[in-house]
């Protein structure tokens, strides 16, 4: 018998997602990917062109990581 994906948290999901990742059955995935929200703009990154631009999309992608670990400890 197949749980209720729509009454699951997030957190659920995930894991049921993860113990099951290679089921046939992408209803569990099709649930959290609806859930999603875009509260924030997409960050796109291009290959360097020099060693400097790579220092800066360096230093801002562990920014980005930074936050994104604060919000991790925050949720919990």
């Amino acid at each position: 018998m197949k749980p209720n994906f729509e009454t699951m948290t997030n957190a659920e999901l995930r894991a049921y997602a993860l113990e099951h990742r290679n089921d046939d059955d992408l209803e569990a995935l099709r649930v959290l990917f609806s859930r999603r929200q875009l509260s924030s703009p997409a960050k796109t990154f291009y290959l360097p062109k020099n060693q400097a631009e790579e220092q800066e999309q360096f230093e801002l992608f562990k920014q980005i990581v930074a936050e994104k670990e604060g919000k991790k400890t925050i949720d919990r």
